[in-house]
């Protein structure tokens, strides 16, 4: 955790990168739109980082409180709701395995960044658990995974020179990111995984999408199309983000339950 925090709190710009990665940011909120029904909800971004979808949301009228294991996050997050005139419920410094103090008293939960570094299952399934016991009864939890063919998609996004193509698609058999290889302590998982994993929590699964899909390999020329042609794109990305034969092609998984 504490090699975590320091990554994001000195060499890593958690606000920047949605900027970079408007396609992942706009599908994500376009889930969020369709599948958070009702006005003036209780909700809780866990590993929210700089708030950027704790803002979103609060600006579409709920009341969000943001929790985030890096103290930078947490400051950016007070400084940018400050200067778009929102107020978060809270900014919390916090770990998302320590939840115990909190109360069940949320309709929504946004695990969107801690699974991404828990290596060990055990601390993923401590960390969904705990999250699910702070939901009201049928309140939904929005969590995102990073997915094992992630490497693979950025490399081909960027062409990155390959030094053991071995190495590369070692991913896919193992999953952990070491500290020092392009990003800090990661676990990349397979979308079936994933899908299994948050189904054996007893919930009800909503939706099971990959975000980014077919429009990931083209970001970079998407991002600059106008915003007539860009919209378009979105679209179609969003409505292929379901379609189980390109859930794979993503770098980002998403998956929305319901607490029975």
């Amino acid at each position: 955790m504490n090699e975590i925090e320091y990554w994001y709190d000195t060499e890593y710009d958690e606000w920047e990168r949605l900027e970079r990665h408007k396609i992942e940011f706009d599908i994500t909120k376009r889930f969020l739109n369709d599948f958070i029904k009702g006005e003036n909800l209780e909700i809780f971004d866990i590993g929210g980082g700089p708030g950027r979808y704790a803002m979103y949301l609060a600006e579409r009228g709920h009341r969000v409180t943001l929790l985030d294991l890096s103290k930078k996050n947490i400051e950016v997050a007070k400084r940018k709701s400050f200067e778009k005139g929102i107020t978060l419920q809270g900014y919390i410094h916090g770990n998302a395995l320590e939840l115990e103090e909190f109360e069940p008293q949320y309709d929504v939960i946004l695990l969107m960044g801690p699974l991404y570094h828990l290596i060990k299952k055990s601390d993923r399934r401590k960390a969904v658990e705990g999250a699910i016991k702070l939901l009201k009864p049928n309140g939904i939890i929005i969590v995102t995974f990073i997915s094992s063919y992630a490497p693979i998609q950025d490399n081909l996004l960027h062409l990155y020179p390959i030094d053991f193509v071995e190495d590369l698609l070692g991913y896919l058999e193992n999953g952990e990111n070491k500290e020092g290889k392009g990003f800090t302590t990661a676990y990349f998982i397979n979308p079936n995984e994933a899908k299994e994993f948050m189904n054996s929590h007893g919930l009800q699964e909503v939706t099971f999408a990959g975000i980014e899909n077919i429009l990931g390999c083209k970001e970079k020329e998407i991002n600059l199309l106008d915003e007539s042609e860009y919209r378009k794109w979105i679209e179609i990305g969003y409505r292929l983000s379901t379609d189980e034969s390109l859930i794979g092609t993503s770098q980002h998984l998403l998956y929305i339950g319901s607490k029975a």
